[in-house]
């Protein structure tokens, strides 16, 4: 359809729309990261010091955009990352999302710990899933068994989560979200090991099996070594370990040492079709995203969502065009090279329009 028959024509205004409509603790809790957060924005960093070497005189009229992860087609290889408390953007949570990756073409992979139940996310399109280990074996066992029966195909173990951080933004208004409020006494987190890990995988079977949290080449050939299928690389965007790499920066290095032995996907810091470009250039099978679904759930829920992935499809096809490229399995490191970041990097700073009141860093309030 014509861009400027929808009511959104960048994911800029998505961004503006979700800050009228959401409350300040459920803005905060989505848009801040932990302590100084410092590791949120080296995550926008590390795609800015990516530049593009773009080819001419190619035939771009056709440009196929689409993938195949998991043995789920995927329109663009963007799938919606596991957001917990996605009710608290929308009053449909997981299904909401769950509806427009199914309607757009992609992939929802729902949080253990959002609403509404695992089955209802699952039939509302829901593929893959990401548990939060808040038992013992038995209990894990269980909750495996749960994810099978509901009819997920992926499992994904979030693993840097063994301490909750101190995310200061929601933390200096007093709240915090749904489900942080109703966790178990003990925490079964911090006592999450490989040998967890192990019990994990024998229950799920010969399903694939995602680990996300890595950010090391140690930890990912680790993962290899307990027979998972995709290293998911990411830093929980920003929200866990203050000071940490950019996922980006170590995406290269682990994309080289995983080889063909597992898949490799990444999140953290995406917030244009270029930087998703950029990402499968240097190695990446797909990218999630965390904030931009949350962020177009609370603009205008499940269409919002919709129009936001439209949105991104729209800026990969016109990079790709550009660079001389029609499909990503042309993509590779010949296409980017390291170059100067411009602008200072924060949530917000890929969108060159945004308007103030800005706060410190130029973020919005």
């Amino acid at each position: 359809m014509p861009e400027y028959d929808s009511p959104f024509v960048s994911n800029e205004e998505i961004v503006l729309a979700a800050r009228k409509n959401l409350n300040q603790g459920a803005w905060d809790y989505l848009v801040g990261g932990s302590e100084s957060e410092t590791t949120l924005r080296r995550n926008r960093l590390a795609f800015d010091r990516w530049g593009f070497r773009p080819r001419i005189l190619v035939d771009v009229s056709k440009i196929d955009t689409s993938t195949t992860f998991l043995g789920e087609k995927m329109r663009i290889p963007a799938m919606l990352a596991p957001v917990g408390s996605l009710q608290t953007f929308t009053p449909e949570g997981g299904a909401a999302a769950a509806r427009a990756a199914a309607e757009f073409g992609t992939v929802h992979c729902v949080s253990s710990v959002t609403e509404p139940s695992w089955e209802e996310t699952a039939a509302a399109g829901a593929k893959f899933f990401q548990l939060y280990v808040q038992g013992d074996d038995d209990w894990a066992r269980d909750a495996v068994q749960r994810i099978k029966a509901a009819g997920y195909t992926a499992l994904a173990i979030t693993v840097d989560v063994a301490i909750y951080s101190r995310r200061e933004r929601p933390m200096l208004n007093r709240w915090a979200p749904p489900t942080r409020r109703a966790l178990p006494g003990r925490n079964f987190l911090s006592e999450l090991t490989w040998r967890k890990l192990d019990v994990i995988k024998e229950a799920w079977g010969d399903m694939p099996l995602m680990v996300k949290g890595v950010a090391t080449v140690e930890d990912a050939l680790l993962c290899i070594e307990h027979g998972v299928e995709v290293i998911w690389v990411s830093n929980h965007g920003g929200r866990q370990l203050d000071h940490g790499l950019g996922s980006m920066d170590v995406l290269p290095e682990i994309v080289q040492a995983v080889g063909d032995k597992a898949q490799v996907i990444l999140d953290g810091g995406i917030q244009r079709g270029s930087d998703i470009v950029k990402a499968i250039a240097l190695g990446a099978r797909c990218v999630a995203l965390g904030r931009l679904q949350a962020w177009a759930l609370g603009a205008a829920g499940q269409a919002g969502c919709l129009r936001m992935l439209e949105i991104l499809e729209n800026e990969m096809i016109s990079a790709m065009g550009l660079m001389g490229v029609t499909s990503l399995d042309q993509l590779n490191d010949r296409y980017v090279c390291r170059a100067e970041p411009v602008i200072p990097p924060h949530e917000m700073s890929m969108w060159a329009n945004m308007p103030t009141p800005q706060g410190p860093g130029g973020r919005l309030l």
